[in-house]
């Protein structure tokens, strides 16, 4: 056998399974995230990006009138931006997350680097939101290196929290297609969704109130019950059997 050909396909298979670690949702490769509810009977609906006033205020109003709770994860730049929208957000009841300060993608990030990213936006969600508990992190973009677990578990925080259905709403769009997209959630889900655009303070983000429109009754007349990450007592991880309860 060729040793550099023996050579090249273990580098190869190291960087494809760092690559896949690094990205894939239910990857627990560079620490234990949460991708699910852990029960299949609830559903967790999450917004990233904001907050946003061009979408997040239509949000709430719908999360309101379907007694549905959600976790907004924010972008600290953005908070900075819209506060008084970051006090409305915790003042409905929802939980808030943090998203890091600038959004950037933290697969090389340093410990130095993402410590800064992280206690920047925390930071602005304090400063905004009196007494606020930020108990979860999500990477931008899922993107997560083997540095992520350690700084996340030394800062305080309860985990990473990725998802396990996703409706591709981060760009504008028509309504429909992410209705259709929506249509794969079922129980046990954690839903990632798009209040705000990282690139934008206002992004459209018509699309998302609009298919949210059409699903919330749907979802609630088929008893599905909608729980922050924050009410979750108990997450399993994403291979254990209550999670398998919540796959499609």
């Amino acid at each position: 056998m060729n040793p550099w050909a023996t050579a090249g396909a273990v580098v190869f298979g190291g960087a494809a399974i760092g690559a896949w670690g690094a990205v894939y949702p239910r990857s627990q490769l560079f620490g234990r995230t949460v991708c699910n509810t852990g029960d299949a009977s609830t559903v967790a609906l999450t917004f990233d990006d904001g907050p946003n006033p061009k979408a997040t205020p239509a949000l709430l109003d719908l999360l309101d009138a379907h007694g549905a709770r959600a976790t907004f994860f924010l972008i600290g730049r953005h908070v900075r931006a819209f506060p008084a929208l970051a006090r409305e957000i915790a003042a409905r009841g929802h939980a808030i997350g943090n998203h890091t300060e600038t959004h950037p993608s933290l697969i090389l990030l340093s410990r130095a680097n993402l410590r800064e990213e992280l206690n920047g936006c925390r930071e602005a969600i304090l400063s905004a939101v009196d007494g606020a508990e930020v108990l979860w992190m999500r990477p931008p973009f899922g993107f997560r290196g083997p540095q992520l677990d350690s700084v996340v578990r030394q800062l305080g925080y309860s985990g990473v929290a990725m998802w396990s259905k996703w409706a591709w709403d981060w760009k504008p769009q028509p309504a429909q297609p992410v209705i259709h997209r929506l249509r794969r959630v079922t129980g046990g889900d954690i839903v990632l969704l798009h209040d705000g655009d990282h690139r934008l303070l206002e992004g459209d983000r018509r699309h998302t109130v609009a298919a949210l429109a059409h699903w919330l009754p749907r979802w609630k007349d088929s008893g599905m019950r909608f729980v922050t990450l924050d009410a979750i007592a108990t997450i399993a991880p994403a291979n254990s059997p209550a999670a398998a309860r919540g796959k499609t």
